[in-house]
């Protein structure tokens, strides 16, 4: 009981560290503990996993982990669901199942840390090409990406809270952002930065957010929600301190209107980025070119449907349900959690744009075009959160019948 009970939380805890979602990392247990013949209970949110059995004599047991500050590592989460869904199938002694989950642990591998800044170069890059920004600025953008990368990896060495380290991130990126405008150096800042802060924008806890309350796990997603916001506040506050800082010195930057880019830039631009978002965040092979075409495939079902005439959050609600039906399929069809294909393949409809010209408006005292931006902001955010919900719930209620049937 005792190795059983230490085999399931590890691995739980670890898919928990990787950044999984909490019903993956409940089932983990369950799962493994049910394939033994030990009925369990598991209990976890972003920061505590606690796992709990019964020995055949009565005894209760009890093992608590705490799930303490850490990345996303999408290729960590697909080895372990796998390890997982390996130990279910075979069965094997207690101790030869430790013996896997040591040798998954060996398997895992990140990427090296100028592999790790060429991803932030190039996520950086990407989506300033999507927002419409020109060569130039685009080249800059990639590598104020650079500079965000090297804060959060000195941040994360210091153990900063996330809030801290974004807000230093935002504003070591913007403040250079803004003195080159101011010198003529680059034509749009505003583009510069929108595509730059993607990077920051906390892609995986809104959608972990998402499938948390789709899968009744109420109180994370709760919990990831208001992470999101106060990173995205974070955002905030990191480029406006950079804003006041240069208009403090060369006067307010020059607002230049953010020029709309054709079908084939965004098209193209989330390609760029949707392959530097999984060098990020440790996607490996050829894994990185089939999330990033789920970004392609969303993208392109937002530009078609508002195309016909919808309207924008219309738009957005048909593009997160290709990107949640696209990872659904891909999960199946190579047995990775969709999880590795959703948080890459929504990144081009996250609202980074938006959430940028909000903080700028409370920056300018606009109170009126930030309630409204602040609004529009938040009906692109539920949009999203709706075609997700969606079809993974679609795809949850079609897998619960299955195992009924099959049973």
């Amino acid at each position: 009981y005792n190795t059983l009970l230490e085999l399931a939380t590890t691995v739980a805890h670890r898919l928990a560290m990787s950044g999984a979602e909490t019903f993956r990392v409940e089932d983990s247990v369950i799962l493994i503990m049910q394939a033994y013949g030990v009925e369990a209970e598991a209990f976890a949110i972003p920061n505590c996993l606690t796992v709990s059995l019964k020995t055949a004599e009565g005894k209760p047991m009890t093992r608590m982990r705490r799930i303490g500050v850490h990345g996303t590592d999408l290729d960590s989460v697909e080895r372990y669901s796998n390890l997982s869904r390996k130990i279910c199938t075979a069965r094997p002694e207690p101790e030869i199942a430790i013996q896997w989950l040591k040798e998954t642990k060996c398997s895992c591998h990140q990427h090296t840390f100028p592999v790790y800044l060429l991803g932030h170069f190039i996520g950086a890059f990407g989506f300033a090409l999507f927002f419409a920004s020109n060569l130039p600025d685009c080249l800059f953008a990639g590598l104020l990406g650079i500079i965000v990368g090297l804060v959060s990896r000195i941040m994360s060495k210091l153990h900063a809270n996330a809030f801290f380290s974004t807000i230093v991130a935002a504003f070591a990126m913007a403040l250079p952002a803004y003195a080159l405008a101011a010198f003529g150096i680059i034509y749009n800042a505003d583009t510069v930065i929108i595509g730059t802060l993607m990077i920051l924008v906390p892609g995986l806890l809104f959608t972990n957010a998402m499938r948390d309350i789709i899968y009744g796990d109420t109180n994370s997603g709760v919990n990831r929600i208001v992470q999101v916001f106060l990173i995205a506040a974070a955002i905030a506050l990191g480029t406006a301190a950079a804003w006041q800082s240069i208009s403090s010195v060369w006067g307010s930057p020059a607002n230049v209107p953010a020029a709309v880019a054709g079908a084939l830039p965004q098209l193209i631009g989330s390609l760029i980025g949707g392959i530097g978002f999984g060098i990020i965040y440790n996607v490996h092979g050829f894994g990185i070119l089939l999330c990033t075409m789920g970004g392609i495939f969303a993208w392109g079902a937002y530009l078609i449907t508002t195309g016909l005439g919808c309207n924008e959050l219309t738009g957005y609600l048909f593009a997160a349900m290709t990107a949640s039906l696209y990872a659904e399929i891909m999960a199946r069809l190579r047995k990775y959690p969709a999880i590795t294909y959703l948080v890459i393949s929504i990144f081009p409809l996250l609202p980074g744009a938006s959430i940028y010209y909000t903080m700028t408006c409370i920056v300018r005292s606009d109170m009126a075009q930030f309630s409204s931006l602040g609004l529009h902001t938040i009906g692109i955010a539920g949009a999203i959160a709706v075609g997700i919900l969606l079809v993974s719930t679609t795809f949850r209620i079609w897998t619960m019948w299955k195992r009924t049937h099959q049973k």
